[in-house]
């Protein structure tokens, strides 16, 4: 079996970065990714200006009684700011040529038109300068970056009305087994469960801003998945399946894949999990994760997750890992890298991960009541209070 770390690399180095771009208005680009970079043609701000209201003076005159020459609220541009006064100033409004500080206006005396100040000032004091938050000429963000609600705002500020991004990725998913019913049908018959991986594939692509191409599901019959698999392949960029790639006699969507294509991969040293097949389906690539619910949701964000968002153009497809102590314990060292459903919480020692009662491939409630995955590799014990690796499944959907 691979390991974790090399079935991921090997996956993404077969990731082909997708090349159509589209330019889409910046209020609709939340969660597409940048196709080019974006560089700044002005200074942000514009100009020096106020970071408070107050007055606007010359240092060196704090001291005297200043008569209040002019008044400059933001938006307007005051005259050059005559010797020996001050001018009513209001944050982010242009510093006057002439002027190097501002006073807050707490700390000043304004009477019959003459301002007094009682702290001392030094030159530059509450003024923000011109470009100091972003320079002309500057790269404000890089091509491959996901564009974040701060990301649109910082483009709204330099003028951007519209970004070129990579067109999203469509991505096929088939479900396989005839056990499966859909939410919906009427009561559930004996023998039979509802399809939830289905549910859960289309929100964790639809997460990350990718095409969700719903494919259905198929019987256990190998000419109908092998159907099925050739129809999803030309709806879409990648196709994924649940389902279907162990090695029971009614599993046809492993040896179905070798017969249309190519396998790459297939067992892998992870848990839950283990059945992963990687391929391709004629020059579409192909991703089949395992049938359990747990194992489908792991995998996915492991495994699939990266390799797609770097079909998508993503520079870092990989999650942040953080650090909490363990408030639990594993006494029997595994022989694949495992990933415990947990919740982190704040404790006087800082993050603290509490694991969920039940860590069964087909409780699917231990994600949804968990808020991170515990990492333990193989061949590891953990003892109560041992710092583990940790990733927050709110940076995976």
């Amino acid at each position: 079996m691979l390991s974790v770390a090399e079935a991921l690399a090997r996956v993404c180095c077969a990731a082909r970065p997708i090349e159509e771009c589209i330019g889409i208005p910046l209020l609709d680009a939340l969660g597409h990714v940048l196709a080019a970079d974006v560089t700044s043609s002005i200074n942000v701000p514009p100009a020096d200006n106020s970071a408070m209201d107050g007055y606007a003076l010359r240092a060196s005159e704090v001291g005297d009684a200043l008569p209040v020459s002019q008044r400059i609220p933001a938006g307007t541009v005051g005259a050059a700011l005559m010797a020996g006064t001050a001018a009513r100033i209001f944050t982010g409004a242009a510093i006057p040529a002439g002027a190097d500080a501002v006073v807050m206006q707490e700390d000043c005396t304004e009477a019959a038109g003459v301002v007094t100040v009682s702290v001392p000032v030094s030159a530059g004091q509450n003024i923000r300068p011109r470009g100091q938050d972003v320079r002309a000429g500057e790269v404000v963000l890089g091509k491959g970056r996901v564009l974040r609600p701060q990301d649109l705002g910082l483009l709204a500020s330099i003028g951007c009305a519209q970004v070129q991004v990579y067109r999203p990725l469509r991505v096929a998913v088939l479900s396989t087994g005839d056990e499966l019913i859909e939410p919906g049908s009427g009561e559930l018959p004996e023998g039979r469960i509802y399809n939830s991986n289905r549910y859960t594939l289309a929100g964790l692509l639809r997460s990350i801003n990718m095409e969700f191409v719903d494919c259905g599901f198929v019987a256990d019959d190998p000419d109908a998945t092998a159907r099925a698999l050739l129809d999803a392949s030309g709806r879409a960029d990648c196709v994924i399946t649940s389902g279907g790639v162990s090695v029971g006699e009614e599993d046809h969507v492993k040896n179905q894949v070798e017969r249309l294509g190519q396998l790459d991969l297939w067992k892998l040293a992870i848990k839950p999990g283990k059945p992963l097949a990687f391929g391709r389906i004629g020059h579409t690539p192909f991703i089949g994760l395992p049938g359990n619910p747990t194992s489908v949701f792991v995998t996915f964000c492991l495994i699939a997750r990266p390799f797609l968002l770097k079909m998508q153009g993503v520079t870092e497809p990989e999650p942040l890992r953080l650090l909490a102590r363990a408030s639990f314990t594993v006494d029997r060292p595994g022989t694949r890298q495992e990933y415990l459903r947990v919740t982190l919480q704040n404790a006087e020692q800082g993050l603290q991960a509490v694991r969920y009662a039940n860590q069964s491939s087909g409780v699917l409630s231990s994600v949804s009541h968990s808020n991170a995955l515990a990492v333990v590799p193989a061949g590891v014990t953990v003892q109560q209070g041992d710092s583990v690796e940790v990733i927050l499944l709110d940076s995976l959907a």
